[in-house]
């Protein structure tokens, strides 16, 4: 544990986070029990950013897992390694937020496997306890440890979702793309356009999740505005900033290309 260098897990500066309605409250109560959070969400609507400002409010060290469908228990808990001096152990993500009171967020959940999850019950009830079988150690979860989750329920399906011996663990917040208004002031705040740039955007982004259902799988994140915003802080005319960020990533369908691109060409005339 003394190996650990918890500095490199802190987050030192704040992140930008718009809160919507009083997620910030909710989520606060929960740490202060120490419950485990679940955050549903559409991609690129924020609940990273939200993990992240949570941590660096509550003045906490975060690590944070991509998860995959690659992903094994080992992955999250340790291994042993070898090396010159024989074998090693090596704890993973999971074991080094227990050990040293961390936000743990695995995010995208739903990609691992269901036999690697299971690895997280143990931590998330009254035990709050992590067992390394491999090494024949028990560790304890440290009193600020806590463990939040989180995925889109858009791409649920038979073969990925939690089961609820998982979902029961755990509290849970949904998330959505914020209000116009809202989300108009993050692109603001983000990139540093100008209200009426980010208020046509946001206008497109629009037209996009009005389609979802009906040719495309999601719409368009708050994600991509920011990244459309940002090619046109670089000068590059808005209607190809657009279609380069917004429509070009999310659909091949060349339907939905070109209903979207005469949206992008109708707002910016």
């Amino acid at each position: 544990m003394s190996n650990i260098d918890i500095a490199q897990h802190e987050i030192t500066a704040e992140p930008f986070y718009q809160q919507q309605e009083n997620e910030i409250a909710l989520y606060e109560a929960a740490y202060a029990a120490r419950l485990p959070v679940i955050i549903k969400g559409p991609t690129g609507c924020g609940k990273s950013r939200f993990v992240e400002y949570m941590a660096w409010k509550l003045h906490k060290p975060l690590i944070t897992v991509a998860c995959n469908e690659d992903m094994t228990a080992s992955d999250l808990v340790g291994r042993f390694l070898l090396d010159k001096d024989g074998t090693r152990w090596q704890d993973g993500p999971l074991t080094t937020a227990a050990r040293i009171g961390a936000i743990c967020y695995l995010d995208e959940i739903v990609e691992a496997r269901q036999d690697t999850t299971v690895v997280i019950h143990p931590l998330t009830d009254h035990r709050r306890t992590l067992p390394l079988d491999k090494k024949g150690e028990l560790v304890k979860a440290h009193p600020d440890f806590q463990l939040v989750i989180s995925y889109n329920p858009g791409y649920q399906s038979l073969m990925k979702d939690l089961k609820q011996s998982t979902k029961q663990r755990f509290v849970g917040l949904d998330f959505d793309y914020a209000p116009a208004e809202v989300e108009i002031g993050i692109i603001v705040e983000e990139t540093g356009v100008d209200e009426d740039t980010a208020g046509k955007l946001v206008k497109i982004g629009e037209t996009a999740r009005n389609l979802k259902g009906h040719g495309l799988d999601e719409g368009i994140s708050t994600r991509l505005l920011v990244y459309a915003a940002s090619l046109i802080n670089q000068g590059i005319r808005p209607a190809d900033a657009c279609r380069m960020a917004l429509v070009r990533p999310i659909t091949d369908d060349a339907d939905i290309r070109s209903t979207l691109d005469h949206a992008i060409d109708t707002v910016f005339v």
